[in-house]
């Protein structure tokens, strides 16, 4: 679906993480981890890094022009668009860095399996 592949370009705004997705990929950007608990518990950086491997959610920052072009969609499916908040299976993708400094995570379409409503 071009359409979403150019949303960037055509809303004016300009891609600051100089990401480019091609095949099926999409890119989302995972939740942060929490620096504490909510009772106040400062986690250690260790703890941290266990977290960030197992974040399920993030927003979709980006998407190639082919991603979610499937044939077989059921009528009526409305399919993921950028900016929605998307949950995917622990450790899938591959994550990268963009030129803005933020870790995202670079995976399949189809690895996305569920969107947050609005």
């Amino acid at each position: 679906m071009s359409e979403l592949a150019d949303f960037n370009e055509e809303a004016g705004v300009e891609a600051t993480h100089g990401l480019k997705m091609y095949g099926f990929n999409v890119l989302v950007r995972p939740k942060e981890v929490e620096e504490k608990t909510a009772g106040g518990v400062i986690l250690p950086d260790m703890h941290k890094d266990k977290l960030s491997y197992s974040v399920t959610e993030g927003e979709l920052i980006a998407v190639s022009p082919v991603a979610f072009g499937y044939e077989t969609w059921p009528e009526g499916t409305v399919l993921p668009q950028i900016g929605d908040v998307v949950t995917f299976s622990k450790y899938v993708g591959s994550e990268v860095e963009g030129n803005d400094g933020i870790k995202y995570r670079v995976m399949e379409d189809k690895e996305i399996i569920a969107v947050r409503t609005r």
